[in-house]
């Protein structure tokens, strides 16, 4: 039977999931995003994601792929199935788009760039909790930027990996490792081919023990040449992680 694949883009606030990926005895937004397109399609739907975003990982940007049976013809149809989607979606999952694309267009595997940003905060506020992890005290950033421009010179970060992850490689390209200030915070930007299981957090983690001058920045390199996880920082809360771009 003839299929048509079609790529999804959506945008999730990940405070109620168990992450993006499928588990049991947990909700994760892959299986309420396969239920719905179910519902709204009539057939069965299962999706495969750009990535695998943790427990409590929220994103800006999101793809999937996914066939169906039956062709979606016009964009008046398109634009019913996405209101469809939206309606019957819990608030914290919003569809942007849904389009054709042809047969073996792979969401996770023809992705070039992904891109994470990391908020911190110094002051207390009901408005950020959930949404950005407050710090007391301010880290020296001019420090962890050293450190970050000391990581873009890597490509092997096993020290950074979830200990008995199923991946044939701990090499990424990092592109950017950035911290940015705000008004009334700071935000860690990075972007790569290819992302680890907790790799940001736990980045971020070894940066922050940079900026409290804990560590020296050119510790980092120790770090990250000892290729061993103890060695680097603790993993920061998920809340302040998002997924804000993917490229293909």
């Amino acid at each position: 039977m003839n299929t048509q694949r079609y790529f999804i883009e959506l945008s999730y606030d990940g405070t109620r999931y168990h992450g993006w990926q499928i588990q049991p005895n947990a909700v994760s937004v892959q299986e309420v995003l396969n239920k719905a397109l179910s519902t709204v399609l009539r057939q069965a739907v299962q999706t495969v994601g750009c990535g695998r975003t943790d427990t409590g990982v929220h994103a800006k940007e999101f793809f999937a792929h996914f066939d169906l049976e039956t062709m979606v013809h016009g964009p008046w149809s398109m634009d019913k199935i996405i209101r469809g989607l939206n309606s019957v979606l819990p608030l914290d999952i919003a569809i942007k788009s849904i389009k054709a694309v042809h047969a073996d267009a792979h969401a996770r595997f023809d992705a070039t760039l992904r891109s994470y940003q990391y908020y911190i905060h110094f002051q207390k506020d009901p408005f950020k909790e959930g949404y950005s992890w407050l710090i007391r005290d301010k880290p020296d950033i001019a420090l962890m930027n050293q450190a970050a421009s000391i990581i873009r010179e890597y490509t092997d970060f096993s020290c950074f990996s979830k200990s008995n992850t199923q991946v044939f490689t701990n090499d990424c390209k990092i592109s950017r490792a950035e911290w940015v200030e705000t008004e009334d915070g700071v935000i860690f930007h990075i972007s790569a081919d290819r992302f680890l299981r907790n790799m940001v957090r736990a980045i971020v983690g070894t940066l922050i023990m940079v900026g409290r001058k804990e560590i020296a920045p050119e510790a980092v390199r120790d770090i990250i040449e000892s290729k061993n996880r103890s060695n680097a920082g603790t993993s920061v809360p998920a809340c302040g992680l998002y997924l804000t771009e993917v490229k293909y």
